[in-house]
């Protein structure tokens, strides 16, 4: 059922951000980007997360862009349709989440 599910994708931007955090701060081999969710409980509904991790049993496991994504499939129906973006901006810098269907239509940076 989930063999061929990708239901984040990783933007250029995010990826070669993704890839140079995982040079630099000495990421182990074999851990990816874990892309999931936090909360769900009461009415905050919940908040999108993503770090570098190794793989679990529970995974849906693919790559996007060349990087290993991780995701829990329980997690899965949550983060269908996202995609993370990478923002610098002179307020923030960091991953962010944006609507997949955004950045199909060009709304969105490239």
């Amino acid at each position: 059922m989930f063999d061929n599910l990708h239901p984040v994708s990783l933007t250029p931007l995010a990826a070669a951000e993704a890839r140079k955090i995982m040079q630099t701060k000495n990421i182990p081999e074999g851990y990816g980007l874990r892309v999931g969710v936090r909360g769900g409980h009461g009415c905050g509904g919940v908040s999108l997360i993503i770090g570098f991790d190794k793989q679990k049993e529970s995974d849906l496991t693919y790559e996007a862009e060349g990087i290993k994504i991780f995701v829990d499939k329980k997690h899965t129906m949550y983060l269908i349709g996202k995609a993370v973006d990478f923002y610098e901006g002179a307020d923030a810098r960091g991953f962010i989440f944006v609507e997949q269907e955004a950045i199909d239509r060009g709304g969105w940076h490239k």
